[in-house]
């Protein structure tokens, strides 16, 4: 529910000295200078009581511009946010209202009544971390890196799998390598059971007909689960295999189920030890946005947090196409993750680290 007070919403206008060129890779995460590019205004960062959005407009030297923005993110999911992204431009060049009104009906997702949990869901599973292995992390002792995976990259990992996998897409292949790869680096005790949660959208599904214009949040992340030492020791398609399972259970009674879940279990957080979290957003749309200037030069998600990830399109400084992930982990992990990538991808150029900060 939303309280409409007419108070608007946050917006910043800032002018920074300096050149789109200048800065390079540096925009895609994780950008050294975030906090002076959407300054935290005290107060704002509610769930309650406070502004659903803050922007910030930085103007740059070379008159190109910064577009930042924080979500309330019990309003929107991506696309939603996409949708609106979308009608603000529409509506800064003239348009009296958006081509894509937006739709509340929240009540499109309620729970059934009574409701009842229908399907297993490792996501909510209340896990103890038994051995003392499951890549607990200090959020004050974290390194922030952002990696490039061009077509060589992906080549290279194709060329480790078997035909008889049939057709991977390029996120699923990605995931799995750096889910294999991040486990390594933790030294996860071989039976400790660990799990990677894809965001999954719901619009297009079968059985959930969302009507054009619905920008709340309607996306569920499935977990696959394994033991560490499976997942260590068997090749690449291992991963990939759990992650396409996970994925072809995705249903209509699956996603009611966890809408019963909700209920029944008061709103439960996803499971944390051992769980990593990761959102594909390649198709999102962010890339699309043209607010009268043409499309962006990286639109996207500005940071990563502890123990979730986004998958973005990325053009960088060399013209060169291809995904960023961003990834935080305590040093001397990040240093034998980026070991385990270079192992990886031996037969062609290592995989390229774009940005760092402490």
């Amino acid at each position: 529910m939303v309280d409409c007070t007419s108070e608007g919403v946050l917006f910043i206008e800032a002018d920074a000295d300096t050149t789109l060129e200048n800065l390079g890779d540096s925009i895609q995460p994780m950008c050294p200078c975030y906090e002076e590019l959407l300054y935290d205004v005290p107060g704002s960062g509610g769930i309650l009581g406070s502004p659903l959005i803050l922007i910030q407009v930085t103007r740059l030297r070379c008159g190109g511009f910064i577009f930042a923005l924080r979500l309330n993110h019990t309003m929107s999911d991506g696309p939603g946010l996409v949708q609106f992204l979308n009608a603000i431009s529409e509506m800064g060049q003239g348009l009296s209202v958006p081509s894509l009104l937006p739709i509340w009906q929240r009540e499109l997702l309620n729970a059934r009544n009574p409701p009842r949990i229908t399907r297993i869901h490792h996501e909510y599973e209340e896990v103890t971390n038994t051995k003392g292995t499951l890549m607990a992390m200090d959020e004050n002792n974290l390194v922030h890196r952002s990696f490039f995976f061009g077509l060589k990259e992906i080549r290279a990992l194709r060329n480790r799998l078997p035909a008889s996998l049939g057709a991977c897409s390029t996120f699923e292949v990605l995931i799995a390598y750096v889910w294999r790869c991040r486990t390594i680096a933790f030294a996860v005790d071989p039976d400790e059971v660990v799990r990677i949660s894809c965001l999954i959208n719901m619009r297009g599904k079968r059985g959930f007909d969302l009507p054009p214009g619905y920008y709340g949040n309607a996306f569920v992340y499935p977990a696959s689960i394994t033991k560490a030492g499976m997942l260590c020791k068997n090749p690449l398609e291992y991963a990939i295999r759990l992650l396409k399972k996970a994925k072809a259970e995705m249903s209509q009674e699956y996603i009611k189920s966890v809408a019963d879940l909700m209920v029944i279990k008061g709103r439960p957080s996803f499971t944390q030890p051992g769980n990593y979290l990761i959102s594909d957003l390649t198709h999102a749309g962010f890339g699309e946005v043209d607010f009268g200037w043409g499309k962006p030069v990286y639109g996207g998600v500005a940071r990563a947090l502890s123990n979730i990830s986004f998958c973005m399109r990325f053009r960088n400084s060399k013209g060169e196409e291809g995904n960023v992930i961003p990834i935080c982990l305590p040093p001397p992990v990040m240093e034998r993750f980026e070991q385990e990538l270079k192992r990886m991808t031996k037969e062609a150029e290592p995989v390229r680290l774009i940005k760092s900060m402490l």
